[in-house]
């Protein structure tokens, strides 16, 4: 879809409204389908006088990019969020998930936190600086599927859609509860597999059993020493072997066992070089397979942008900002090369400790805070020429 600019601006986004509108949406990934959700909202988008473009990376599978051009010509803002949200779980749910019910100052379903509440307050926030956002630089809000998977619709739209422009700031709209972080920790997820002979039960002998191979490797790879590598923000780099399956019945020696690896990298590591350094540590009979690779973001604090974020969003916490990073891993650092590299900072409404929980929810009140910070941010740097 690519939709023309409007001249005329359609009345602002209510950022509650919308947030309980997106949430109504069901789009759990897995398996992933993000179509109904993001031709809402660029919908939404198109009538608040944005320029439109909807990417397929698949079947069902949908990113968002809207830009409002700015008349100075300098380097837009950028604001980016997922429509993607994870499977609701086993356990019994008091609130309707996808009821996006209204309770006690929360609104409750998947996705309010983790993260349509931030994608509705940036969008809000738009549409209630249009003009500052016309008469200024503009902006580009960047809005993906997949993230919950890996970042998988930010790698496309990233490698091949030309649709992304270098940008002043980028914002990324997850969970901080409104405090703003600078970084986080890469996500390497790899999977090893041994392989053994079949044979029965009785006759172990005659096979060549895959999980001794398997049991072996994990003992070893405790000493491959990933956590020597430190950040002064995100301390240690760790590693978990999260994952074993082997075997198909008892009375049979098993030819094929695999586990899965979780490493949570730093600034200054390289992905491939240690799949290279793991793949020649374990011995030759495992194989290897990249599940997730997604680089760690790292801001300096001290950039101009940044330290203006922090100084708006100080009366909000009423304490100095301290640099810190999230645990977990965010499209941005994915989306930074194909935006400039910009000075990227993760703040949004949602709560952290919500995320992927049974009952999920969103303070109100913060939506409403985030949508007035992120009009704050919009008018003191897409006007500003330093920028």
């Amino acid at each position: 879809m690519d939709a023309s600019v409007k001249l005329l601006t359609a009345t602002p986004v209510e950022a509650l409204a919308l947030t309980k509108d997106l949430v109504r949406i069901p789009s759990i990934n897995p398996p992933g389908n993000e179509e109904a959700c993001a031709k809402y909202l660029a919908e939404v988008l198109a009538d608040i006088g944005f320029e439109v473009h909807l990417h397929s990376f698949g079947a069902g599978r949908f990113n968002l990019v809207a830009n409002i051009h700015g008349r100075q010509g300098g380097k837009p803002i950028g604001f980016t969020g997922h429509f993607d949200v994870v499977p609701l779980g086993t356990r019994k749910w008091n609130f309707d998930p996808f009821g996006a019910i209204e309770s006690e100052g929360r609104v409750y379903g998947r996705g309010t936190s983790d993260m349509k509440g931030g994608i509705a307050a940036f969008v809000a926030a738009c549409s209630q600086s249009i003009e500052e956002l016309r008469e200024g630089n503009g902006v580009q809000l960047i809005i993906t599927g997949g993230e919950e998977t890996g970042c998988d619709g930010a790698k496309a739209l990233a490698g091949s859609s030309g649709l992304l422009k270098p940008l002043s700031l980028l914002l990324v709209g997850e969970m901080t509860a409104n405090y703003p972080f600078v970084g986080h920790k890469g996500a390497l997820w790899v999977r090893a597999s041994a392989t053994g002979k079949t044979a029965h039960g009785a006759m172990p002998e005659q096979g060549d059993n895959a999980i001794y191979k398997a049991t072996q490797a994990i003992q070893k790879i405790r000493g491959f020493g990933i956590e020597e590598s430190t950040h002064p923000l995100m301390g240690h780099a760790t590693m978990n072997v999260g994952t074993f399956k082997a075997g198909t019945n008892v009375n049979s020696v098993p030819d094929r066992a695999e586990f899965e690896v979780d490493f949570r990298t730093v600034p200054g590591m390289d992905h491939q070089c240690i799949c290279t350094r793991l793949s020649r540590f374990l011995t030759d009979d495992i194989g290897l397979t990249s599940m997730v690779d997604v680089p760690p973001l790292s801001t300096d604090p001290e950039a101009l942008a940044v330290k203006r974020v922090f100084g708006l969003c100080e009366s909000l916490h009423h304490q100095p900002i301290v640099a810190r990073a999230v645990p977990y891993f965010t499209d941005g650092s994915v989306l930074l090369p194909a935006t400039g590299n910009p000075p990227t900072i993760i703040l949004g409404p949602g709560e952290p400790k919500m995320a992927h929980q049974t009952d999920e929810y969103c303070y109100v009140h913060k939506i409403a805070e985030s949508v007035t910070l992120y009009r704050s941010i919009i008018q003191s740097i897409s006007n500003d020429p330093l920028y």
